[in-house]
């Protein structure tokens, strides 16, 4: 039971189920997306995580036997971004995703930012080198990068290159950013500094993280929803669902009694 006191919605799962040719992958799923919070998916590998993660920007778009039932709202306008109707590509820039392997364009690390702007038409010199400079601000890379934003984006470090998709993935402002194992390649000091970062973001951003770490869970994010063979099993604050479960299975996989 959540307090009465919950922030507002940004986007809610309602009834989502999801499978690809005859393997049902997610069943009948519902849960809040709280407006600047974090919340993380855990569980263990093959629950459905991910799946639910990119029905978030119709990444199984991509896929034919791909196949959704029930929806995913976005807030205020209650718009299901499911509907056949609606664009999957406008549905990319309103949600931006960030993988877990880094993965830059081979481009320089000015175009990498600037690639979701020019793909939406802007052509206004002055606004994407502005939109470049904040993005790389607020993805805390600007101090790194600001002498060189001309030379290749896989020059960088791994943790510089993940840095660089999120700043990527805000040059178009999403509603909500996805972050699919941000932390997985990295080393623990890079690891540190994405979590610092990610924990910032919240404040403009509302974010959707899987990660199979649980104390990286339980260090940053507010909301954790615990997914076992396509089902959510529970939803909670983290600081309540890592400290007095509710349900057995929960209790299970966090003290590493399975998964």
């Amino acid at each position: 039971m959540l307090s009465s006191t919950s922030p507002n919605l940004r986007a809610e799962v309602k009834n989502l189920s999801f499978s690809y040719g005859t393997k049902k992958v997610i069943g009948n799923l519902s849960m809040p997306i709280y407006e600047n919070r974090i919340t993380a998916l855990i569980g263990p590998s093959g629950c459905g995580k991910t799946t639910l993660l990119r029905c978030f920007n119709r990444m199984h778009d991509l896929y034919s036997q791909a196949a959704y039932s029930g929806e995913v709202l976005l807030y205020p306008e209650k718009l299901n971004i499911l509907d056949p109707s609606i664009d999957p590509i406008e549905v990319r820039m309103r949600i931006g995703m960030v993988f877990q392997k880094p993965n830059p364009f081979p481009k320089s690390i000015f175009e990498n930012v600037a690639y979701g702007l020019r793909v939406r038409g802007i052509r206004r010199r002055s606004f994407i080198e502005e939109r470049v400079v904040k993005s790389l601000q607020q993805a805390a890379l600007w101090n790194d990068v600001k002498d060189r934003l001309h030379t290749p984006a896989t020059a960088l470090s791994g943790g510089q290159q993940q840095r660089l998709c999120i700043a990527r993935a805000l040059a178009t402002e999403p509603e909500v950013l996805l972050l699919d194992e941000p932390t997985s390649a990295l080393d623990p000091i890079s690891t540190m500094h994405i979590e610092e970062l990610i924990t910032e973001l919240k404040k403009e951003w509302t974010i959707v993280m899987v990660t199979h770490n649980l104390h990286q869970a339980s260090r940053t994010a507010d909301y954790t929803a615990f997914m076992y063979l396509g089902d959510l099993i529970e939803f909670d604050l983290s600081e309540r669902l890592f400290t007095t479960p509710k349900d057995q299975r929960t209790e299970n996989y966090i003290t590493g009694r399975f998964g």
